[in-house]
């Protein structure tokens, strides 16, 4: 081992295996090596790129999804991992593709610093938060596919089944199906199926219903210990605030400005000026569901709040198109946000040092 030599790493990570590679200072190639995606594996993998030096950097891809457990193994051993985003198109094209290619093109990101971003730490709260987060979307799909089928099977279903059904509302009807008690050793006859499926329709849409609604419980929970402030303001609810902390990631060194996360939620201006016309248009990269917040949030506010009314007006009598007026306020509301979330930061790191 050379104890003068800085080198840096890159993963390319897989379910099963990652492929890791190593560069020096140089950015040559110093070698590449499989590893289960293990937490032996993650040890073993460490001890080899420290093996040809000082491991100043890992760059890896699929921090969010294979690449979660060794973020977390080198970031619990101090070691500096960024994220490696997109491919260089470029490069590919030349090189073709496999694991250890795509592997030394990250180390070689990590040694540029180029297409690297922080990762988000994927431990405490704000990842509960992701967890609960995700489980309570997929929960809300599958309950509106069971609304669906319901209300599909009851168009098809025999006339004395559809008759009584059709006027009532939807927690009637499914209260109703979920109460019945069809013949379960009749399912030959028709009638019987129909009610058989329907109330298993029922039971599964309320037993989803109860689902999301304790989900609902924790998420809050959540929120009102991760942010307490950013609830109180006008139209902001738990889901916008949960999605926004979820944007913005539990280390608070992630986001330099508040520029810099009004960017990563789409609402930073982009020109769009041409000839003797100077304007900015909307922004239409960024996380959409941090957005799709902030649009929600800037629409509730225009409905009850006064000053938010008297500054859309006056961006429209300016000659400015009630679309770009709530950009505008977008951006204000990603600012407002954005502060509120790094004071909370602060005040929880100090109480971590302080304990």
């Amino acid at each position: 081992m050379d104890n003068q030599r800085v080198v840096m790493g890159g993963v390319d990570t897989h379910k099963d295996l990652h492929v890791a590679a190593v560069v020096d200072e140089q950015d040559q190639v110093l070698g590449s090596e499989c590893f289960p995606s293990t937490r032996h594996g993650y040890k073993r993998m460490l001890l080899w790129m420290r093996s040809f030096g000082e491991l100043s950097r890992v760059g890896i891809e699929c921090t969010g999804t294979y690449g979660a457990g060794l973020l977390r193994y080198l970031q619990q051993n101090g070691v500096t991992v960024l994220e490696v985003t997109a491919p260089d198109k470029c490069d590919r094209r030349k090189r073709g593709k496999d694991d250890t290619i795509d592997a030394e093109n990250a180390a070689h990101a990590a040694f540029a610093g180029i297409r690297t971003v922080t990762p988000k730490t994927r431990d405490g709260m704000v990842e509960s938060l992701r967890v609960l987060k995700v489980c309570r979307k997929t929960a809300i799909a599958a309950r509106r596919v069971a609304l669906q089928l319901i209300q599909n099977t009851i168009v098809s279903a025999p006339d004395e089944l559809r008759e009584s059904l059709r006027s009532m509302t939807r927690m009637q009807l499914v209260r109703t199906l979920a109460a019945w008690r069809p013949d379960l050793s009749d399912y030959r006859n028709l009638t019987s199926a129909y009610r058989i499926a329907l109330k298993s329709l029922g039971r599964r849409y309320l037993e989803l219903h109860d689902e999301i609604a304790d989900l609902d419980i924790m998420i809050a929970a959540l929120v009102d210990e991760l942010a307490p402030d950013l609830v109180a303001r006008n139209s902001i609810g738990y889901e916008s605030a949960a999605q926004l902390l979820l944007t913005a990631g539990g280390n608070s060194g992630r986001l330099q400005s508040e520029a810099s996360f009004a960017a990563l939620c789409g609402v930073s201006p982009v020109p769009a000026s041409s000839g003797k016309v100077t304007r900015h248009r909307l922004n239409r990269g960024g996380d959409r569901a941090a957005n799709s917040a902030l649009h929600i949030i800037a629409i509730g506010r225009l409905r009850t709040d006064l000053r938010t009314k008297a500054y859309i007006t006056r961006r429209v009598n300016e000659g400015h198109s009630k679309l770009e007026a709530i950009r505008c306020l977008k951006r204000y509301i990603a600012r407002e946000v954005f502060y509120i979330i790094r004071q909370r930061n602060r005040e929880i790191n100090q109480t971590q040092i302080a304990s």
